[in-house]
Formats: C-alpha cells, structure tokens, sequence
C-alpha cells in the first residue's frame, strides 16, 4: 500500500463530498443543527456510515476498473436493477449539479453584491474549460482543493469554537426552531450521507478505478469518508454554537468567516467558490462521461448542454434546491447504498473462495 497514493486518493474522495451545500453550511444547518443537541449524534451516524461506504465505493471502482458507474453496477447487479440504478444518478448527478451552479451564484452574492446569474456563469465557464481536460486532470484539480477547505474548516470553526462565548445547551431551543424537512435526527444523518454517497457514487467509482492497488483505494475511501464526517461534525459545531448570528444567511460559514476577520470571510468567499467548482465538475464530468469517452466530442457535446440547461434551472434558488430535492434524493439513496454493500459482500465472498 503506497501511502502517497493513499493520501491523493484521499484529497480526491474529500474533494467530491465538500461542495457548495457542505462547505457553505446550509446543508449541515438544515441536516444537522436544526435538531440541536441530537444533531451533534447525528453528525457522528454520519461519520462512520461517510467512512464505511467509502471504502466499499473506491474497493468496488478499483476492482472492476471502473470508467463510469455501470462498470460496477453490471457488475453486482442485474441489468434491470443497474439500468434503474444509472438512471437515478444520472437525474441525481445533473440535479446536484444544478444546486452547484446555484451555489456559485449565492456565493458571489453574499460576498461581493454580484447578480446571482453572474457568478453561475463564471462557474459554468470554468466547468466546460476544466471538463475537457483528462480523467487524471480532473482528479489532481479536484485533489488539489481539498487541503484548502480543511485547513478554513479548522481555523474558522476553531476559532469560532475556542473564542467565543456559548452554550450548546442555552441555544438548543433556537436551532431546534430552524426549519428542515426531514422528520428526524436520525433519519436526517442517515439520508445525509445517502444523498451524498449518491450523487458521489459515480465520480468515487472513477477514482477508485484509477488505482490498480485495491488496498490503496479501500484505504483511501475509509479515511476520506471519516474525514468528511469529522469536517462535518465541526461545522455542525460551530454554526451551532453561533446559530444566532449565522441562521439567516444562505450560507452559514461564509457568514462564520466574517465573523472572525473581513480578510476570513473573504478567503472563504474564494475557497468556497473553488469548492463548488471542483464538487460541479466532479458532477458534470461523471454526467457527461456515462455518454461518452472523455475527450470525444460526444463528451464535450453533452458537458456543454448539460451545464447551459444546469444554469437554466439553478433560478429555482440555492436554498430551495437544498431543502427539497436532497431528502429525495437521500431517501432513493438509502436503497442504492443497500445494493452497493451487498455487491461488494458478495465480491469479497467469491474473492475469498
């Protein structure tokens, strides 16, 4: 097992799960501290299922060398099975995409006053440039964000976490008061991390089948996936802890920056926006791909009008998209995740024969 190799695949697993909902804050305020202090368990319900089916989604991509999903799909499935499958995560991949999109907007909004349709376009720009690039281009760009959000994770929720006067306990009414749409704290960590694993499925599948060493990969998607859930359950902290401050705001840690220095807030209005870049293009990059080889111009074709037809329905508003499309998507999650455990049992069974 090449530590180095582990540590990249790492970064790339890290850097599909942090995007626009993630690393803005309003995915963990709705999902997470809404439910107060039972939020906090709920982060941690998180952090082991992040880190379990990480390792199961890299092990499998590396093992059948996937190029897309449905090398692995049809694979441990039946053809009907895999062609409901691949058909969800297409609308589950190009619908995310879509909140991406609306992110970039939001973003540029928040921080700098800009028209919500510009800072979607910048965005679209970049993801069509970017998206044209190889397989190994793509995964490296992505990687290479990643230490950038953890290390604004840490000093901004730190900060907010040491320095500021708070009690968990005192505000517990006031994030109970937020508004989700799911019914329950436990329910609400379960469907997280399904509608993240299935809009990520795709992309992590393609990591996975760039590495040849399987223990590598496995490895990889286990650290990778506890490290997104520890990520999570200190956002969760520190939106908590200044829940009074931060509720109102599309974006919940851009609004923690500003809340430690301007200089914070405006760092992190550009970590931010690169996070949603590099989460969108693992998103349209693995849409485009299911139609074509990379670099073909099929690919391009479909990379274009997808992210063109993305900014169109992105008008649907940030938060909306947040509040409604992704418990459907959890929820639709939960039985895809049940057929990629049970794939990856059985490969392991017939491995060890």
């Amino acid at each position: 097992m090449n530590g180095k190799k582990v540590f990249r695949i790492v970064m790339a697993f890290m850097g599909v799960f942090t995007g626009a909902g993630f690393a803005s804050g309003q995915e963990i305020m709705q999902y997470f501290t809404s439910f107060g202090l039972w939020g906090i368990a709920g982060s941690v319900v998180a952090t082991i299922l992040f880190g379990f089916v990480g390792m199961v989604l890299l092990d499998l991509g590396s093992h059948y060398n996937a190029t897309t999903h449905t090398d692995v799909f049809n694979n441990i499935t039946n053809k009907t099975i895999s062609r409901i499958i691949d058909i969800a995560l297409m609308i589950t991949i190009f619908g995310i995409g879509v909140v991406m999109i609306a992110g970039a907007g939001s973003n540029l909004n928040q921080q700098f006053g800009l028209p919500v349709w510009l800072g979607s376009v910048i965005l679209g720009v970049l993801l069509i440039v970017v998206g044209m690039m190889d397989t190994e281009k793509v995964i490296s760009a992505i990687s290479s964000i990643t230490p950038f959000l953890i290390i604004f994770v840490l000093v901004i929720s730190g900060y907010i976490l040491i320095f500021t006067d708070y009690s968990f306990q005192a505000l517990d009414p006031v994030a109970n008061s937020l508004s989700s749409t799911l019914p329950q704290w436990t329910i609400s960590a379960i469907n997280y991390a399904a509608f993240n694993i299935t809009f990520g499925a795709s992309m992590a599948f393609v990591i996975g089948g760039e590495e040849e060493d399987q223990k590598s990969a496995a490895m990889g998607g286990l650290i990778g996936g506890i490290g997104v859930g520890l990520l999570i359950l200190l956002n969760n902290l520190s939106i908590f802890a200044a829940v009074e401050e931060v509720s109102q705001y599309p974006l919940p840690m851009l609004a923690l920056a500003e809340e430690v220095h301007p200089i914070a807030g405006l760092l992190m209005s550009v970590v931010l926006f690169v996070l949603i870049w590099s989460t969108g293009m693992s998103l349209f990059y693995s849409f485009a791909s299911r139609f074509g080889e990379s670099g073909t111009k099929k690919f391009n074709v479909v990379l274009i009008a997808s992210v063109i037809v993305g900014f169109g329905l992105s008008f649907f508003g940030f938060m909306n998209l947040i509040s409604y499309f992704y418990p459907i998507v959890g929820y639709a999650g939960i039985l895809i995740i049940a057929v990629m455990v049970y794939g990856w049992f059985q490969k392991r069974k017939a491995t060890n024969n």
